[in-house]
């Protein structure tokens, strides 16, 4: 009798892998980062405007600097009710808006003949614009699209400013030097209204317009009704922030961020090289390279903040600044040499990375409020740029030096890292969640 062999067990298929798509809150962030990288054209150009301005016009640094005030002042007091519109007009058309308004106070200016022109396009327009497009709009795309990794996002955000700085600052420099200022006014009007599209097409104000949850979240967040009466919500946001503490010092030491990056930096650092008889081009450049280096450290400042303790971060971040700018005035010279290589390394790992902490106090303090409330912080930062673009430029046209303006700057980062140390740990009233 003949034995057969059993028949060979059927072999069954391995089920389909399934790729896991890339989330859409990913997309809607790389166009927040290349949107703020195109309106950061604006941002490069007024510490190169100094000379050129005051040559041609006989303009004094304080009064191109009263222009560079306007411009910062307005940048911060937009912010907040720049987030309240988003919610009530959705991210694109605030956003296209604001772009739009930034090329045509650009463009305006290569037309100018008073000073007075120059404080309503570059102070007024510029500045109001530029708002619309502040660090608010970086801080609703982070609250609305992501629940996990938001330290990390509003850090890349953030850098994208810095990255901006990076492409156009050495090409605006160079321009501005063999060509004159008006075509660099051109080049960051052209580079805003580039942007608009881009914007109009691919960013989206919500996860549910696209059926999505926000990235990290479990279960779906509804779109939310338009906000109406933005400016009273912006208001009230600020009346009940304002009886806080935690606010007051968020507020006192973001000025002090701004006094000493914006204010003082980018506004005086090219001119104050110029003193000591570096070529435009060769200080337009370092300012770049502090940009190149703020990218690492504000994306890194972010991973910092999903792990470590946020009021340390700044107490540390703050102290390091002020140490820094006490050694500037010795560094200062007509050729790069390895200590001033140094100090621009390590203040561009400093520039902005103080803003993924304080985006993380404004959430744990005020919850769904905090976009709104870190708008009013924010405010607070260029108002202190505002005054130190001022008074940087009036006291280099009363002492003949910067040195005075370098210390100060100095000890005031000093007492902000101490009020960044008292900042009392509280929890939310409210879950975070997205801006409604």
């Amino acid at each position: 009798m003949t034995q057969t062999s059993p028949a060979a067990a059927p072999v069954q298929a391995a089920p389909p892998v399934r790729r896991r798509r890339v989330h859409r809150a990913w997309f809607v962030a790389a166009v927040t980062f290349v949107t703020i990288i195109g309106a950061a054209a604006f941002r490069s150009l007024p510490g190169l405007l100094i000379d050129p301005l005051h040559q041609e016009f006989g303009w004094s640094r304080g009064t191109i600097g009263a222009a560079v005030s306007i411009n910062l002042a307005l940048y911060g007091l937009t912010a907040p009710f720049a987030a309240a519109l988003m919610d009530r007009f959705g991210i694109r058309r605030v956003v296209a808006a604001a772009l739009t308004v930034i090329a045509a106070g650009s463009g305006l200016t290569v037309w100018m003949t008073a000073a007075w022109q120059l404080w309503l396009c570059w102070g007024l327009l510029v500045g109001l614009g530029s708002g619309s497009m502040a660090l608010a709009f970086a801080a609703t795309v982070t609250n609305r699209w992501f629940t996990e990794r938001r330290g990390l996002v509003s850090g890349i955000l953030t850098a994208a400013s810095a990255s901006g700085q990076l492409i156009f600052l050495p090409v605006l420099s160079w321009l501005t030097e063999h060509h004159g200022w008006r075509p660099a006014a051109v080049t960051v009007s052209l580079a805003a209204l580039a942007v608009v599209p881009f914007v109009w097409i691919l960013l989206r104000d919500h996860p549910a317009d696209v059926g999505q949850k926000p990235y990290g979240a479990r279960e779906f967040v509804p779109k939310p009704a338009p906000v109406t009466g933005a400016a009273r919500r912006t208001l009230k946001v600020l009346s009940t922030s304002v009886r806080t503490g935690t606010f007051w010092l968020l507020a006192g030491t973001f000025a002090i961020c701004g006094a000493s990056t914006n204010g003082l930096i980018q506004t005086h650092f090219v001119p104050a090289e110029h003193d000591h008889g570096m070529p435009v081009t060769t200080a337009a450049s370092l300012l770049a390279v502090i940009g190149v280096f703020d990218v690492v450290g504000t994306i890194a400042s972010g991973w910092f903040t999903d792990r470590f303790e946020p009021r340390r971060l700044l107490a540390v971040y703050y102290a390091l600044r002020g140490i820094s700018l006490v050694f500037l005035p010795m560094l200062l010279g007509p050729a790069v040499h390895p200590p001033m290589l140094f100090f621009i390394v390590f203040y561009g790992l400093d520039w902005v990375a103080t803003v993924p902490p304080t985006l993380a106090l404004c959430r744990e303090q005020f919850g769904e409020d905090s976009a709104i409330v870190f708008g009013w912080v924010l405010a607070s930062h260029q108002v202190g740029a505002a005054l130190v673009a001022y008074l940087g430029g009036l006291a280099r046209d009363v002492f003949g030096t910067y040195d005075l303006v370098w210390y100060a700057s100095g000890t005031l980062c000093a007492a902000a890292a101490l009020m960044s140390l008292v900042i009392r740990r509280t929890a939310p009233s409210a879950p975070v969640a997205a801006v409604s």
